[in-house]
């Protein structure tokens, strides 16, 4: 890892042969971990060429001391958290789940899942929440934004907004068992 935190002291310099020596180093299994996730060879190799775009446009903020690994695997995960984010709230979502809850119905299922519903359902959840707990879950879930900025936003510590979390999703989870699914694809637990 030594050979590492140099190149990146390099990066950090704005040295391009840096660059293309960590896109060399890691982009093969970028692409893998992201192609896992979405299933789409595009999508992967977009999302790829877009994490190293910002590792390129982010060298001199790349902390050498810190694995490089976990830094560019946060930055995909985050753009496919995102983009999952973006089609859950596409509006032809709601008339994708429309469709198949049509289907659904003919093939003797239960329930129609509106997203209309579930949004609406979401947001009387949140209400329920204590104001802390709603902070927290829509700076983390909505915002994206990691427990570290969190923290420094609100002035708590980690532990406080690790609890906030999870005490919200487990409200949030028991008002919405009826569209666990759909809760599911909007905070990618």
């Amino acid at each position: 890892m030594r050979e590492e935190r140099l190149i990146i002291e390099q990066l950090n310099s704005g040295s391009y042969d840096s660059f293309k020596r960590l896109y060399d180093l890691w982009a093969d299994r970028l692409y893998l971990f992201v192609f896992k996730l979405v299933k789409s060879e595009a999508i992967a190799q977009d999302i790829v060429q877009e994490c190293f775009i910002k590792i390129w446009e982010n060298r001199m903020g790349i902390h050498p001391e810190k694995p490089f690994k976990s830094y560019l695997f946060t930055i995909a995960y985050n753009r496919i958290v995102n983009g999952f984010r973006a089609q859950l709230r596409h509006p032809m979502m709601g008339e994708y789940i429309g469709y198949t809850s049509t289907l659904a119905d003919e093939n003797n299922a239960e329930r129609h899942l509106s997203m209309e519903e579930f949004l609406d359902r979401l947001q009387q959840a949140k209400i329920k929440l204590t104001e802390r707990q709603r902070e927290v879950f829509e700076m983390s879930k909505e915002e994206n934004l990691s427990h570290a900025e969190i923290e420094q936003r609100l002035g708590i510590s980690n532990q406080a907004v690790r609890n906030y979390l999870a005490s919200a999703l487990r409200k949030i989870r028991s008002e919405l068992k009826d569209y666990a699914p759909l809760l599911a694809l909007y905070c990618l637990l």
